[in-house]
């Protein structure tokens, strides 16, 4: 018999709805996001509308995928990432581990100097939520801007030749999240563990030609818990529980 039905939102992957930043970029792009990795999080992107690109860079080098309405997109763990805004983009980002790429699972490319403790870092970052919406989008759009730099000279040095400094921007990136990494076991546990085990529970039940769990089942439903929140990339509208 199946112990328990996972009724999180499917694969206990988060969902939000992105509205990419159409500010204009330090490079002279018409508008962008804040270049950044996840460590343990693969993550997707359903565009919806507009057009623009994603940015990316590995130790494997650069490559630009072309966003537009019906284009599905989606990187590994490790990947710098920075969205491009060539008008209007917005995306349904799907992201892994009940949506810890919002929850903590992401560094930004900032310099060096910035990335020395969680503390430095955590100040470099912070959009203070207690000041009016202007002095957010300034804070975010400060770092935006600190971040893309930094992506430019680790995109150099790469396509130069030099592995170094983005192998020296992944470890301290490492060391970042190393003192969360308990906390994020609990919801990968909670989460994506927990609803493959369900998977197992119920083929193994069928296989035993035991439906019995089909009895549990159930909908749900949910709109934004938060709208327009600053985000890494842009506005963000987040969802409760997924």
């Amino acid at each position: 018999m199946v112990s328990a039905l996972h009724d999180g939102f499917p694969a206990a992957v988060g969902v939000s709805r992105l509205r990419v930043y159409d500010w204009p970029t330090v490079d002279g792009l018409p508008g962008g996001g804040t270049p950044h990795l996840h460590l343990t999080c693969s993550e997707g992107y359903v565009v919806t509308a507009g057009r623009g690109a994603v940015q990316t860079l590995t130790v494997s080098g650069y490559r630009e995928t072309p966003m537009e309405p019906g284009v599905v997109a989606w990187f590994t763990p490790g990947t710098i990432h920075r969205l491009v805004n060539d008008g209007g983009l917005e995306i349904t980002v799907v992201m892994q581990n009940s949506g810890l790429p919002e929850a903590g699972d992401a560094v930004l490319t900032l310099p060096q100097e910035f990335l020395t403790d969680p503390a430095t870092y955590a100040d470099a970052v912070r959009i203070p939520a207690d000041e009016p919406e202007g002095v957010q989008a300034q804070a975010a759009r400060a770092r935006r801007d600190l971040a893309t730099r930094r992506f430019h000279e680790l995109r150099e040095s790469t396509a130069a030749g030099d592995p170094e400094p983005l192998a020296a921007f992944q470890r301290a990136a490492a060391e970042l999240v190393r003192p969360r990494l308990d906390a994020w076991e609990e919801r990968w546990r909670a989460g994506a563990h927990a609803a493959a085990s369900a998977t197992q529970d119920q083929l193994n039940a069928l296989r035993e030609q035991d439906g019995r769990y089909l009895a549990e089942a159930r909908v749900a439903a949910t709109g934004p818990s938060a709208r327009g929140r600053f985000g890494m990339c842009g506005r963000l509208d987040v969802y409760p529980g997924i």
